[in-house]
């Protein structure tokens, strides 16, 4: 088996990042993990954030940066990507107000040109989904597969997140299997098997996580992000559980 490297994505430690940013980093070491996804530096400066990042060992999986400043300033957040050793930029969310057939249909050549751009830099954009994507446009298509299969796959690839898609009613592994090859990122959670369907740490809920990770190889998965949006636990709490599951499941992790 491929050695696949995990993350956290730091929104799930938003709190303690705003609290003590390289405290967190640290903590996120001990655990046991590869690296970070970022969701903003915590007001640090980027060559502060990956000096950080070298003296935990840790490794700039990617970063999650809104559509706004994708659009307002791509070129230093490429720029940023350089410093931090991150090879994958990823646009996180739309707003309520920017998910109507006409928004997808203007995002789409955005997402074109914005990847373009990356990729002459040597980073790759991606999009990660939540559920509202997988709502179904005039031409039958999800909003999802409209994205995907409307812009080039060398200039946009996948983040998927594993619980937005069994929430909607998907199959995360039919969704990895359709765009193989273009699924560097996945986004590992798990949802409660109540009618809540609550976020849930690794192992503990319904969805098929061992199916996506044994696909991970095949589909050439270059990261595992763990994130808990929200969590019962303390999120340090949480994303222990959700790194010792990965443990069992992924022996290369325990070292």
């Amino acid at each position: 088996m491929r050695t696949i490297p995990v993350a956290v994505q730091m929104y799930t430690l938003r709190d303690e990042s705003a609290q003590d940013f390289a405290g967190t980093l640290k903590k996120v070491a001990d655990l046991g993990f590869d690296g970070v996804e970022f969701a903003g530096y915590g007001g640090l400066d980027v060559k502060e954030v990956r000096a950080l990042l070298d003296e935990y060992g840790l490794k700039a999986a990617s970063s999650h940066v809104g559509l706004d400043d994708l659009k307002s300033n791509l070129a230093k957040v490429i720029e940023e990507q350089k410093i931090l050793g991150s090879n994958f930029i990823v646009c996180p969310y739309l707003m309520p107000d920017q998910r109507s057939e006409q928004d997808y249909k203007e995002l789409i050549p955005f997402l074109e040109k914005a990847g373009e751009e990356c990729r002459k830099e040597g980073i790759t954009l991606c999009y990660h989904n939540h559920d509202f994507e997988l709502d179904r446009l005039s031409d039958g298509r999800t909003a999802l597969e409209s994205i995907f299969d409307d812009v080039s796959s060398e200039n946009l690839e996948t983040e998927f997140d594993i619980y937005w898609l069994t929430k909607a009613g998907e199959n995360p592994v039919e969704w990895i299997k359709k765009y193989q090859n273009r699924t560097p990122l996945v986004h590992l959670k798990d949802m409660t098997t109540d009618d809540e369907k609550f976020f849930a740490e690794l192992g503990t809920g319904g969805v098929d996580i061992e199916a996506v990770l044994n696909i991970g190889d095949e589909a050439n998965v270059q990261w595992y992000v763990v994130e808990q949006d929200v969590s019962r636990k303390t999120p340090f709490e949480s994303i222990e559980i959700s790194i010792n599951y990965l443990k069992e499941k992924l022996p290369y992790l325990a070292k």
